[in-house]
């Protein structure tokens, strides 16, 4: 899981990022269009509605993000568990 920034605001909500997850099982890749200043909580809540309603919870969650934001994004995606 990484987010791609420095994109040109596009569509309805402005977006100017991505957020990529690759599954290593399948090597599916899915990018989910975000902001740029968007906080863990909006990224757990967007993995959320994308991914886990979606395919399931999965075992293991990589990111290269520092370690603050990983923590955060962690904390807030078990409070919506």
């Amino acid at each position: 899981m990484d987010r791609v920034t420095g994109l040109v605001q596009g569509g309805n909500e402005n977006f100017n990022a991505f957020l990529v997850i690759v599954d290593r099982y399948s090597k599916g890749v899915r990018t989910l269009p975000c902001h740029k200043g968007d906080t863990a909580m909006d990224t757990a809540l967007l993995f959320w509605n994308n991914i886990i309603s979606t395919f399931g919870a999965p075992e293991i969650i990589i990111s290269d993000r520092d370690p603050k934001f990983t923590s955060e994004f962690r904390t807030n995606l078990y409070d919506i568990l």
